[in-house]
């Protein structure tokens, strides 16, 4: 048994970067390869994840955990994942560097093979410029899919853009005289954009509780609960 598995293994193709595949091959093949750590299919090509540097990724990657980590702490019935597997439609399988989502009566559920499918309420990317597919193939793929609010990081362009759907296309929210981008879906999450964007994470933390401390944030709460 274990040699015909291991036959059956050397004959699935890996993943490669442009292979472009159904999401059922996608998934033989990603299934094949247990030491890949990172693949997406958007609009049914392959994108295979390089290695990741700690300034450009590895740090703003975490700043966007913590952050989002201590909101859904406050927010009984709301969830939060970190490079998750997302199920969207035929051509896309993306895996986002952060999600928030409703987990009841929320737009996306957990599978019985224990993926999401159906789309998550707010996504993070963290992207190098503007350069990346994630501010082109991904911002169509998010829209289309009703991801309701979508942040990209552009760590080299030292920009933060937060999109919310609106009636069928994302818009840019800008920041309030304080600095200061509000969901318009989750209640209460506030972020101090140039404190993130410096990595001054204390600050980030200090204005999210603030967001945490509004009513708005309360009526969410009891809305979740209700």
């Amino acid at each position: 048994m274990i040699a015909d598995t291991t036959s059956e293994l050397l004959t699935i193709p890996p993943l490669e970067n442009g292979d472009k595949l159904t999401r059922a091959e996608f998934e033989r093949r990603y299934d094949a390869m247990p030491n890949l750590k990172k693949a997406e299919l958007i609009e049914g090509v392959v994108y295979v994840a390089s290695p990741l540097r700690i300034k450009s990724h590895g740090e703003p990657h975490a700043c966007i955990m913590a952050w989002l980590g201590v909101y859904t702490a406050a927010t009984p019935g709301v969830g939060f994942a970190d490079n998750t597997t997302v199920l969207l439609d035929a051509d896309n399988e993306p895996q986002p560097d952060a999600l928030l989502r409703i987990e009841q009566g929320g737009q996306s559920k957990v599978n019985e093979d224990d993926y999401l499918e159906g789309a998550p309420e707010l996504i993070v990317e963290i992207a190098a410029s503007t350069a990346s597919y994630d501010l082109h193939e991904k911002l169509k793929v998010y829209r289309r899919n009703q991801v309701q609010e979508y942040l990209v990081w552009r760590v080299y362009d030292r920009e933060f853009d937060w999109f919310r759907l609106n009636e069928g296309e994302y818009i840019q929210l800008e920041p309030n005289p304080d600095d200061i981008v509000c969901s318009q879906v989750f209640p209460g999450l506030w972020l101090a954009k140039s404190a993130l964007l410096s990595k001054d994470l204390a600050k980030v933390l200090a204005v999210l509780q603030q967001g945490l401390s509004t009513p708005e944030h309360q009526t969410f709460v009891d809305k979740l609960s209700s």
